[in-house]
């Protein structure tokens, strides 16, 4: 309270412009609280469509939107580009790469998480990650690269092997594929079906683990009859520049190799000072704050409660949102609650009208409903009406027009 008797508007420095940073974000402008929103990229990422990206289907701009756009709905609301470089957890004060110091009362750590190379020998060196817009724009960069090589006849072969098999790999791998068979015969014909291959590695019996028995199977199916060659039941033991060895031996010749397996928390909040679990996020309490510092939130991939989440959209939303609630409740001298996740379901793409989801009580769906159901919660969850619209239209020529359509790879 001032000495007026008027009640302070709490000030909160959400650091991370992800799916949680942002609904933590919105929450607390629309709650009157002054926010900071800060994160090393000017822009926001809708990482589930980063492979779409990879694969030429979408442009990168479809799937990146301004912060200062988005920040720009809330009076109350400001932006600052930069890196978290340190947090000064007993002055309340957040320091940025560029030696920017900013108090807060409330901090939201939603920074998400990396790659995580786990240990493997000439993984970081020899593969790549599909983790942010530059990833992927790299990925298809390399692509195009290999492709044109191998079309030249500069290059023999362009195999690609995906470490991987959860719904990212899945959908990279399906992706591909369909680029191999109906792409690369109108824009490369000089390539034969024998110099290209797409191999999805996964260390399971079985692709998607956390889905039903008879989903799994229905995705391992469409891969297949999309030629990917799956190896299940293999682990990497290490990765080279032409090749990913398993761990019985096999070598799997590799031109370019995606890895898609493992993630932990960024560098920048290894030395915060705030206790870490498993891949090295930071440990909450079940309303989802610290309990050393009650004052400081984490959500998104980055938290680890007593029952950890899936690291996916859904989790990322609800945690931020939840978050700027308890905050304005604090400020209010209110207590704070513990979060409840509420599960619609989860989904994944195989390839053109190939798609699974299952939902949370239970139900499944497969093929064509399943995969116009995954399109239209992707677009839902898109920020901003032209991106939306974009996405919309690359998705109906890419997949619904003649193959011919899908060329854009090579551009």
């Amino acid at each position: 309270m001032t000495a007026d008797g008027n009640r302070t508007r709490p000030r909160a420095v959400v650091v991370g412009a992800g799916f949680a940073g942002l609904n933590a974000a919105r929450e607390l402008a629309r709650g009157g609280a002054f926010v900071t929103l800060v994160d090393h990229n000017p822009y926001t990422t809708f990482q589930p469509l980063l492979y779409q990206v990879a694969t030429a289907v979408i442009p990168a701009g479809d799937v990146s939107y301004p912060m200062r756009a988005f920040a720009g709905k809330y009076p109350d609301m400001r932006v600052r580009v930069g890196g978290l470089a340190k947090l000064h957890l007993g002055e309340k004060r957040v320091e940025l790469v560029d030696g920017t110091v900013i108090d807060y009362d409330y901090l939201v750590l939603a920074t998400g998480v990396s790659t995580n190379w786990l240990g493997i020998e000439g993984a970081e060196k020899h593969s790549m990650p599909l983790y942010s817009v530059r990833d992927a724009v790299t990925l298809r960069r390399t692509l195009v690269r290999l492709l044109e090589e191998t079309a030249e006849g500069r290059r023999p072969t362009t195999h690609a092997v995906i470490v991987g098999g959860g719904a990212t790999g899945v959908e990279m791998a399906g992706t591909m594929a369909e680029l191999r068979r109906r792409t690369l015969p109108y824009t490369h014909p000089e390539i034969r079906p024998d110099q290209t291959s797409v191999t999805l590695v996964e260390r399971f019996d079985d692709v998607l683990p956390p889905y039903k028995p008879r989903l799994r199977e229905s995705a391992a199916k469409a891969l297949r009859r999309r030629g990917v060659r799956l190896r299940l039941g293999s682990t990497v033991a290490a990765v080279e520049p032409d090749a990913v060895v398993l761990t019985d031996g096999t070598r799997l010749h590799s031109d370019v190799t995606v890895w898609a397996l493992g993630v932990t928390a960024p560098n920048e909040v290894a030395d915060c000072g705030l206790p870490q679990g498993k891949g090295g996020r930071i440990v909450v309490t079940e309303a989802l704050n610290v309990r050393e510092h009650p004052e400081v939130f984490v959500a998104g991939d980055l938290a680890l409660p007593s029952d950890p989440l899936p690291q996916l959209a859904q989790p990322a939303i609800q945690m931020g949102k939840h978050v700027g609630r308890q905050i304005l409740a604090a400020a209010e001298g209110l207590p704070v609650a513990p979060f409840s996740y509420r599960d619609p379901g989860i989904m994944a793409v195989v390839g053109r009208a190939e798609a699974v989801v299952q939902l949370r009580n239970g139900a499944t769906i497969r093929g064509l409903v399943a995969w116009l159901v995954w399109i239209l919660v992707h677009l839902a969850y898109l920020l901003g009406g032209r991106n939306r619209i974009s996405v919309l239209i690359d998705f109906v020529w890419r997949y619904v027009g003649p193959p011919r359509s899908a060329a854009s790879v090579v551009e």
